[in-house]
């Protein structure tokens, strides 16, 4: 265990399984709260790796911004579940490769944002793209456009369960 670890935590981590990345595996509240705390770390190291906060996505041909809201809904959506977290570690290569859903004429297919959903108001568009990992299966990348600007930023990563 690491030096800056809580006694709390110490506790916790003895009746949670990890995996080898020391991610939970298990489905407690606890498990949630430890995937979401993981899930954050990872971004704080991402984005201290990578300063531009974006990577160029050739299936949009556009950069995709790695923002604060991209860490705060991923967290929060991805730690339900113990393969979106693992999903995460996969960030560069995701934003990276993820394929946008095509029309039959060719056109990016978007959604418009909910009109409910307070952290999609700044969007005028909603992009679904879909990267396949192997080992883990389909993960979902949602995309937001921001109204005015255009400037693609990365919403959220799910890991998609096989029907």
């Amino acid at each position: 265990m690491q030096k800056n670890t809580t006694f709390a935590q110490k506790i916790f981590e003895n009746f949670m399984e990890l995996d080898k990345n020391r991610i939970a595996t298990g489905n407690t509240k606890e498990d949630y709260l430890a995937r979401k705390k993981f899930i954050s770390d990872f971004y704080a190291l991402w984005i201290a790796a990578n300063t531009t906060k974006h990577i160029f996505n050739k299936s949009l041909n556009s950069f995709i911004e790695v923002k604060y809201l991209s860490l705060n809904e991923t967290a929060g959506k991805a730690a339900y579940n113990y393969k979106s977290t693992l999903a995460v570690t996969f960030l560069t290569e995701i934003l990276e490769n993820a394929k946008i859903q095509k029309d039959k004429k060719g056109n990016p297919m978007f959604e418009n944002p909910k009109p409910n959903v307070k952290n999609q108001a700044r969007f005028s568009k909603i992009f679904t793209m879909y990267y396949e990992k192997t080992a883990l299966g389909k993960i979902k990348l949602t995309v937001g456009e921001l109204r005015g600007s255009r400037q693609k930023v990365q919403y959220c990563i799910t890991a998609i369960e096989n029907d």
